[in-house]
């Protein structure tokens, strides 16, 4: 993990691993680093350990904006990377790394006022509480249920792309054995970028990463889903793509009069069903 800043009031967390990485952190998708650093920001953000106005992950980095203070924020970092680290590795070490964070900012408090007894109690207390919130929101994202307790996105899709013979070639299968991977797997947006409201999608084995096209066409259909690399994706409108075609949708995913404009942003669970 690098922090670099970027201009007066950003960081782009580079979650790229050096040569000198341990083996057991190298082995560790970016994409899935990538994921718990944003998840843990989120939490952090939700507690008030961390103040930013933007938190925006993409392939292999977070961006941080709108930091009152980078110097600090830096440090914070450093000091959350570990905990982020066993969460990859160890989801169920992370919780309860999560409680023994909780023991220990109830401990400062306390410290900190050792005059003020009612009032320690009373702040830890909630504390306890902003915990147990923060907990649950982590669970249900855990578990597929977004922070508004919503459950996974279904997208329905017509498998009907004129790429699937080829994907299916790569994986080694056939053409109903991919349509059924894409309709098993529990995909996670990671990041949105391309165009307005693409999002990439993660949830595939790093095993059944798949090449772009020699030649992008030079326009791909709205709605088409499609297959890259580690990544599936929706294209949210027409334009020029080179990643291979399995399907369509016609779910809109970008119209800038919604709130949010983007159907799938970063953290959202997402199931493909057969249309």
């Amino acid at each position: 993990m690098r922090i670099r800043p970027v201009g007066a009031h950003a960081l782009l967390l580079d979650c790229t691993a050096p040569a000198d990485t341990p083996e057991a952190v190298a082995d560790i998708p970016e994409a899935a680093l990538v994921e718990a650093w944003r998840a843990e920001l989120w939490r952090r953000r939700e507690r008030g350990d961390l103040i930013a106005a933007e938190i925006v992950p993409a392939a292999r980095t977070v961006l941080l904006d709108g930091l009152p203070d980078p110097t600090t924020t830096a440090e914070q970092l450093t000091r959350w990377a570990p905990a982020v680290t066993t969460a990859t590795i160890r989801p169920n070490q992370a919780d309860a790394d999560a409680d023994a964070d909780a023991d220990a900012d109830a401990d400062a408090d306390a410290d900190a006022d050792a005059h003020g007894k009612d009032h320690a109690k009373a702040e830890a207390h909630a504390k306890a509480e902003a915990h147990a919130k923060a907990d649950a929101h982590a669970h249900s994202a855990a578990t597929g249920d977004g922070a508004d307790g919503a459950a996974d996105v279904d997208v329905p899709v017509i498998f009907d792309g004129p790429d699937l013979p080829a994907v299916a070639e790569h994986w080694g299968v056939d053409v109903p054995a991919v349509r059924h991977r894409l309709t098993i797997t529990r995909f996670r947006v990671a990041f949105c970028g391309f165009a307005p409201g693409f999002p990439y999608l993660t949830g595939l084995p790093t095993e059944l990463a798949l090449p772009r096209l020699a030649t992008p066409r030079p326009r791909v259909p709205a709605g088409s889903v499609a297959l890259a690399g580690p990544y599936a994706g929706i294209y949210p409108g027409a334009s020029p793509g080179g990643w291979l075609l399995v399907g369509r949708t016609d779910l809109v995913l970008f119209d800038v009069a919604a709130d949010p404009p983007a159907r799938l942003g970063p953290g959202t669970t997402v199931r493909m069903v057969a249309a």
